[in-house]
């Protein structure tokens, strides 16, 4: 069944219109007056719907039942990232949801490629929002990941905000542990936060200053991964039965 983000209140018996969005969505594919489609708006759980009327570019849908299904994993991971240039940033959101990441958090950091400000950074911040509430769609998540605005590292990591979990930097510096290693140490439902750099990792000054906010230095191998690709391996670890 076709499945669609509405983040709006749902109640059974409501009709409402959908969002431009998943009303888009239901245009592609074709859909018609009786079909039946999952929403989910974010909350927990999902609800069956009933398509009502098809406008030019408008669908009005009646909620019919909740279904509680909660697809999450026990562990809530947050990542946050210096940002990939070119399309990575993308792909690596996209597959971050996909996997069940918590949150991400975007970030300038000294080897950034990307920078982003004003408009543009909010425009960035709620293009990556739908890529993430699109890959939910697919993978039958139900919780879309937050996705903050972008920042500066710096001020982030003075930032008493930030997620309080274990607290791991992605590091090729010596004295870093296998996170392995680390993850068999806590609670399998222990709450991780990873900092992981750019192209070309965190400079010296930043892995440094990490390790002094309280990010335990954690390596994934020997083998010196893509900057998304560190993300997600991490990310998956993590999130491992």
């Amino acid at each position: 069944m076709p499945r669609f983000f509405c983040p709006l209140p749902l109640t059974a018996g409501a009709s409402l219109a959908l969002p431009p969005a998943a009303a888009r969505h239901v245009q592609v594919l074709r859909l018609q007056p009786g079909d039946s489609i999952t929403l989910f708006n974010g909350a927990g759980g999902q609800w069956r719907a009933s398509i009502l009327r098809m406008g030019r570019s408008d669908v009005t849908v009646r909620v019919d039942d909740f279904e509680d299904i909660d697809r999450e994993a026990n562990r809530r991971v947050h990542l946050a990232l210096g940002m990939p240039a070119n399309e990575r940033m993308d792909w690596l959101v996209e597959k971050a949801a996909e996997l069940g990441v918590a949150s991400l958090q975007p970030l300038h950091t000294a080897h950034s490629v990307l920078r982003l400000s004003g408009e543009r950074a909010a425009k960035k911040q709620a293009h990556w929002t739908s890529v993430a509430a699109a890959a939910c769609e697919q993978c039958g998540g139900n919780r879309p990941p937050v996705v903050h605005p972008v920042t500066d590292l710096g001020p982030w990591l003075r930032d008493p905000s930030v997620p309080a979990a274990l607290r791991c930097v992605l590091s090729l510096a010596d004295g870093s542990r296998p996170l392995t290693e680390v993850l068999r140490e806590r609670p399998a439902d222990a709450p991780v936060l990873f900092l992981s750099g750019p192209e070309g990792g965190l400079a010296v000054q930043e892995d440094t200053a990490a390790r002094s906010a309280g990010f335990l230095p954690v390596s994934l191998g020997p083998r010196i991964l893509r900057a998304e690709t560190a993300a997600l391996a991490a990310l998956t670890l993590a999130l491992a039965p």
